[in-house]
């Protein structure tokens, strides 16, 4: 699943194409694309008509565009959902596509069909306005207004493992299996340690390893497995080939030399350094 990297790769591509523009069209071709639009895809149809995007919007994993009636688009990527602009050759997989009045089309493209589009009402949360499906999540670390500290102070109450809590959208927003594992390798810090336990000065070095890698990613336009990550250009990105702990099983650790392994967590998957990153003498 895109995490906010590869999130925030598509609001920017899309906040130089799309912003001031109006939509004079839109078409809906698959209806599991607007079941998150509880009124249906006509109403989604009939009220997208004649709005102008004012601006993009992000918080974690999730995004939106901000329309002229105050209301926001919120745009669900799931596991495979793309926001392309222009001619899209995989016409089979494009969900929604939405005319501008430019000519560019907009379009939806989701090959698993866990992702969608629906309209949403603004709210304000944490002292910003965000769509109403979006209030509950906490700020990420690449928001402007992040407050490494409080974030400490909540994960000091957590008696739970730290990649857990890194993972809870709750706590940390826009850190998925991939960058918190990352986050955890720069760190030097096994994810089964309980959060609890640590200091707050190895707290605050996670969650600045968390930004750090992310921006490091967003420089690279993402991490790319396969062809479903791109940008609205269709375009890949390329961390992948930057990763040094998620997906290295097996593979010689970059700063100590030991082996990475990979356990389950989770119904996912973890990866670290033995040597860089012990498991703590007693698990939670």
């Amino acid at each position: 699943m895109p995490e906010l990297p590869e999130v925030e790769t598509v609001r920017r591509g899309l906040a130089a194409h799309v912003t001031g523009k109006t939509i004079t069209a839109v078409r809906v071709h698959h209806p599991r694309a607007v079941r998150r639009h509880e009124a249906g895809a006509a109403d989604l149809t009939a009220r997208l008509m004649g709005q102008q995007i004012l601006d993009t919007g992000r918080r974690g994993k999730y995004l939106w565009l901000n329309l002229s009636d105050g209301s926001g688009l919120v745009v669900h990527l799931g596991m495979s959902g793309q926001m392309l602009l222009g001619e899209v050759p995989r016409s089979d997989h494009v969900r929604i596509a939405a005319m501008l009045d430019d000519g560019t089309t907009l379009s939806f493209v989701d090959q698993r069909t866990f992702g969608g589009w629906m309209l949403a009402e603004m709210v304000e949360a944490d002292g910003s306005l965000v769509p109403q499906p979006v209030a509950h999540l906490a700020r990420d670390p690449l928001d402007p207004l992040f407050n490494v500290d409080s974030v400490v102070n909540v994960l000091r109450r957590k008696h739970s493992e730290i990649k857990r809590q890194l993972l809870d959208q709750t706590v940390v927003s826009g850190i998925g299996n991939i960058y918190a594992d990352e986050a955890l390798w720069r760190a030097k810090l096994n994810g089964a340690r309980v959060a609890a336990s640590l200091s707050r000065p190895r707290l605050r070095a996670v969650l600045d390893a968390a930004a750090e890698v992310m921006r490091d990613a967003l420089r690279q336009g993402g991490t790319s497995f396969d062809s479903l990550y791109v940008n609205v250009n269709g375009e890949s990105g390329y961390f992948d080939r930057s990763l040094d702990a998620y997906g290295r099983e097996g593979l010689a650790c970059r700063r100590c030399g030991a082996v990475i392994r990979r356990e389950k967590f989770m119904n996912r998957s973890s990866f670290y350094c033995p040597r860089c990153q012990p498991r703590p003498r007693r698990l939670p």
